[in-house]
């Protein structure tokens, strides 16, 4: 199978993982199975247009972004989406990012991918759907974000922060405040309290506007 469905395809700034600040390909595929209470982009749950990856992979060269991500809605939802990891990268010689939303198995994801995976906080309303065993298969050069909507998801946060030594695990730990629901301020203070071997981030694609 070549083919995807295909939410839309651009090229923007980079806006959350230790990669934010660069220009990047995103191939933004449709379809999601959750329904997170701060979803920036809901469009993403439709159905989409099938692309084949030839195409995909084609822009992707097009573009001359030095990254490109291939995110969602949820991108591991579509059994082609390995395929198209594999044929970015073989492609471009570039670094190609996967954001995923911690709920479907990580196991096919192929070794040259860089995963970004977003750990649903009980703000989200889904913080029961994640796949526990995914953190047992983390790669040293992945990473972990945690998008915070107040001080009970922290707490919780630190807690799995602790309980699976991700900053161990893997290359990035994130923590980020939720927009319009957490003081990027407060969020900071709390870290440097607690002296957390995590890196502090603002969503920067929704400050520029860009999703």
């Amino acid at each position: 199978m070549d083919t995807v469905q295909v939410a839309e395809t651009f090229t923007s700034i980079q806006g959350e993982s230790s990669y934010a600040g660069l220009p990047c390909f995103f191939i933004r595929l449709a379809g999601c199975n959750l329904r997170c209470t701060y979803c920036d982009t809901p469009q993403a749950r439709q159905t989409g247009t099938p692309r084949r990856i030839p195409e995909l992979v084609q822009a992707c060269r097009d573009s001359a972004a030095p990254i490109a991500e291939v995110t969602g809605g949820e991108p591991l939802l579509q059994p082609a989406t390995p395929a198209l990891l594999a044929a970015l990268h073989e492609a471009t010689q570039r670094p190609v990012l996967l954001e995923t939303n911690g709920s479907m198995d990580i196991a096919c994801v192929p070794p040259e991918i860089v995963i970004v995976m977003d750990l649903k906080c009980p703000g989200s309303g889904h913080s029961d759907a994640m796949a526990w065993a995914n953190l047992e298969r983390l790669r040293p050069y992945d990473q972990v974000k945690f998008v915070l909507c107040d001080r009970t998801d922290y707490d919780w946060a630190c807690g799995i922060l602790r309980q699976y030594q991700l900053a161990d695990r893997c290359q990035t730990v994130l923590f980020s405040p939720a927009a319009g629901q957490l003081d990027p301020g407060k969020l900071a203070g709390w870290l440097l309290d607690d002296r957390l071997p995590v890196r502090f981030q603002l969503q920067l694609h929704r400050m520029l506007g860009l999703m």
